[in-house]
């Protein structure tokens, strides 16, 4: 038993089969023809097809790098204006001072204050009595 597996054809092969084959060969030549173009045709479709395919790549890309640039364009702006923030932070407010140094003059007045009142209460009261020696010299 011999089986028999028909291969078929390429374009290519029908055409050369075609022109060896003179008997059969109008009919070969005219459908490895057709073939050959219709395979042509859908190779330059997909060509196209890829070209196309690339041109919106290269558009998205574009936009892409344009986004990218105006997004480093602003990151730039914001790092060059960032040691101007700091010193603005690191600068003491007015109020802030004031508040020191009203805070400070408060302390030192309570300081002052129970200074003078611990020293009074440490000094004895003079008595109510009268001195029991004359105090003036005589002369």
């Amino acid at each position: 038993m011999t089986f028999r597996t028909d291969a078929r054809l390429t374009p290519r092969q029908r055409l050369g089969r075609g022109l060896a084959h003179t008997a059969a060969g109008p009919v070969d030549i005219a459908r490895g023809s057709l073939g050959l173009s219709a395979q042509s045709l859908c190779a330059t479709a997909s060509g196209i097809r890829r070209q196309y395919a690339k041109s919106q790549l290269r558009r998205e890309l574009k936009a892409a790098q344009d986004v990218v640039a105006r997004e480093l364009a602003a990151a730039q702006d914001v790092v060059t204006s960032l040691p101007e923030v700091i010193a603005d932070a690191r600068k003491p407010k007015r109020s802030r001072r004031l508040l020191i140094v009203v805070s400070g003059v408060a302390v030192l007045g309570l300081g002052a204050i129970t200074f003078s009142i611990l020293r009074r209460s440490r000094q004895p009261e003079p008595s109510p009595l009268p001195p029991s020696v004359q105090v003036d010299p005589a002369p």
